[in-house]
């Protein structure tokens, strides 16, 4: 049985709340006004990095972003099995009866998982930069390689590694978005990464059940594989859109923040003003 309850936060700008969730206590942040959005992050990261699409959707949505267990400030092993678990308990403790839900890299498994296993309650799903949903283990990532690293000269020289990554590479100028991932990466605790063996089989997820309208977000210069795989995955998805947004790597969101915000912006008014008229 999953075990959900309210502790207290510590104080911060910006309102952190924390719900524990099978053992493990989740940092989120529940900000602005209208339909509800669930936000899951990719690995290494944390909901901070949403700090641009609050900024710039709070006044029509209800964004409700979640530190993935063992990123950020949530207790927890990483495992991305259990994200849609942990996404359904939130919406429980928050008594949501229907949301959207947008999910990067990573939290691409956990959104769709959670679309899958309750249908009814999604609305619509935005993914970005998904991963090759059905490989064994992420080709871009080498995380053998960066377990072993993190054993052997500690969790700084991963960070100091992965922060050199083509995926953590951004092509924006902007020093608050370059602050803000840089600030992310030395908050991941890396407790995956020091484990003796890392278990990284990713949860299966069936596409055709995944019955909400789908948009599919890929960076105009996100590699190679995460290219296909967004076009793959908007190809099998039942009810689904692609759309590339120029001049960003795999951050878009950080990349051309105004551009993200506004494909979704559209895309969630198009599809959640019938459901949930003003």
């Amino acid at each position: 049985m999953t075990a959900c309850a309210q502790v207290s936060a510590r104080p911060t700008y910006a309102a952190d709340q924390f719900v524990l969730v099978n053992g493990a206590r989740l940092r989120f942040r529940d900000e602005g006004r209208g339909p509800a959005v669930l936000l899951m992050h990719g690995w290494t990261l944390d909901l901070e990095m949403w700090d641009p699409q609050v900024a710039g959707l709070r006044d029509s949505f209800r964004l409700i972003r979640l530190d993935r267990r063992g990123h950020g400030l949530s207790g927890g092993t990483p495992a991305a099995e259990r994200d849609g678990a942990d996404l359904a308990a939130l919406c429980r403790h928050l008594q949501l009866r229907r949301v959207a839900l947008l999910g990067m890299s990573q939290g691409v498994r956990g959104v769709l998982g959670f679309a899958c296993a309750a249908p009814a309650a999604v609305d619509a799903v935005i993914v970005d930069g998904p991963p090759a949903l059905d490989a064994a283990v992420d080709p871009d990532v080498p995380v053998e390689r960066y377990a072993a690293l993190a054993r052997t000269q500690g969790i700084e020289a991963f960070r100091r590694e992965w922060a050199r990554h083509e995926l953590m590479a951004l092509r924006t100028r902007d020093p608050g978005m370059r602050s803000l991932l840089t600030a992310m990466i030395a908050r991941y605790p890396g407790t995956d990464l020091r484990q003796p063996a890392i278990s990284d089989a990713p949860a299966a997820v069936n596409l055709h059940c995944v019955t909400a309208p789908a948009l599919v977000l890929s960076g105009e210069h996100d590699l190679a594989g995460r290219r296909r795989a967004a076009r793959q995955l908007a190809a099998r998805l039942p009810d689904a859109e692609l759309a590339v947004v120029p001049e960003a790597g795999h951050l878009p969101n950080l990349d051309s923040a105004d551009t993200y915000n506004g494909l979704c912006r559209t895309f969630l008014t198009r599809h959640l003003s019938a459901r949930h008229p003003p």
